[in-house]
């Protein structure tokens, strides 16, 4: 599900063919507000999605603005925009996702224990190894960036026959696990069943595995590789569909460029969470370092009324459980699971929930 003006998915006014842009179009420093108008053109900075993640998606990062500018100009058919596209997800359900690369020392033991994942960085995994025991943070990057690429552009036939061994040995009966395992084992089974034999397979090896439960989240930035494995989420993002793609996917895949793109930043998993600021009982915000986007999950008990205070900026509303009325002044308009609003600037929401409601808002101010 897209909430936005992007031309990929355009949002449209219910009952009509009238796309929210051609709203926004009319009077932008009105739909907007002038600030977040003059800022962006015009144009909706954000961009509001529901995910539901059944099969892994690509192993992938989005680029920064110099990047995709690049990218848009060089290939505007493959890269359709030049924005870049700094994301934050938010757990509806139990959710399993890669992001950013592991503490390098967690990578090196993986190297000792997996011989499928050191056949393949064979060349780099030397160096690698010394850097993470002796090296500056600047070798250790180019280190790490080395063995990414020796990986990522393995041979195929290579790939397939260490992933075939993998499998085996991880396939043993006292190695499986439940739905939820994120185990190593259990993650190179679950990839492995989506999209046998690719190269992806072995990022489990290399990236920071997130186990998060309903209600938390994470931040992407620019360059900064990421793959959704499992679970239900809410994601925000700047307005902008550039994905760089490098495995675990049919699509176009881009390795030299996301090779080339990311910053090779590493630590613990930790330091990818998001921690929401709870404004009062009924109302948190996960606010990015960002301008384009932040989020507020407003969560009210039945039977309640809870105001969501006016800003000077567009919100997209989405209702994720529960019934109720949206009363704005004297206009009342029906609350349901999917009922989606935009609201202009200066503008009071009030939620009058029949059952326990819980609405998600992204805005811009």
């Amino acid at each position: 599900l897209w909430m936005g003006t992007h031309p990929n998915g355009p949002s449209m006014v219910y009952g009509t063919d009238t796309q929210l842009d051609d709203v926004i179009s009319e009077n932008a420093s009105v739909a907007l507000g002038a600030s977040v108008s003059q800022r962006y053109n015009g144009n909706l900075p954000f961009l509001f999605k529901v995910l539901s993640i059944e099969k892994a998606l690509s192993i992938q990062a989005h680029p920064d603005k110099q990047l995709a500018q690049q990218l848009h100009a060089m290939r505007p058919n493959d890269y359709k925009d030049g924005n870049h596209k700094p994301e934050m997800s938010i757990a509806l359900t139990d959710f399993i996702a890669l992001s950013g690369f592991r503490p390098l020392d967690e990578i090196a033991a993986f190297l000792d224990v997996y011989p499928e994942f050191s056949a393949l960085v064979s060349g780099a995994a030397p160096e690698f190894r010394r850097a993470v025991a002796e090296g500056t943070d600047s070798e250790r990057r180019s280190a790490l960036k080395a063995l990414f690429a020796e990986l990522m552009m393995a041979r195929d036939e290579d790939v397939r026959k260490q992933v075939e061994a993998l499998v085996a040995r991880v396939s043993e009966p006292s190695c499986n696990g439940t739905e939820l395992d994120v185990s190593e084992a259990a993650l190179v089974r679950r990839l492995n069943n989506d999209y046998p034999g690719d190269v992806g397979i072995f990022c489990v090896f290399m990236l920071n595995v997130l186990r998060l439960r309903a209600g938390d989240a994470f931040y992407m930035g620019p360059n900064d590789p990421h793959a959704y494995i499992y679970g239900d989420c809410i994601e925000c993002m700047a307005t902008s569909d550039n994905v760089v793609r490098a495995g675990l996917t049919p699509k176009q895949r881009d390795v030299q460029v996301l090779v080339d793109m990311l910053t090779y930043d590493y630590g613990a998993p930790s330091h990818k969470l998001m921690q929401p600021e709870h404004k009062s009982s009924v109302h948190a915000l996960y606010n990015p370092p960002i301008d384009e986007f932040s989020v507020v999950r407003s969560s009210v008990n039945a039977g309640e009324r809870a105001d969501l205070e006016a800003i000077d900026g567009p919100r997209i509303l989405l209702v994720a459980e529960g019934s109720g009325t949206l009363c704005v002044g004297t206009d009342e308009m029906p609350l349901g699971p999917g009922f989606v609003y935009f609201v202009c600037p200066s503008t009071v929401c009030t939620f009058a929930a029949d059952t326990a409601l819980v609405a998600y808002t992204a805005q811009c101010e």
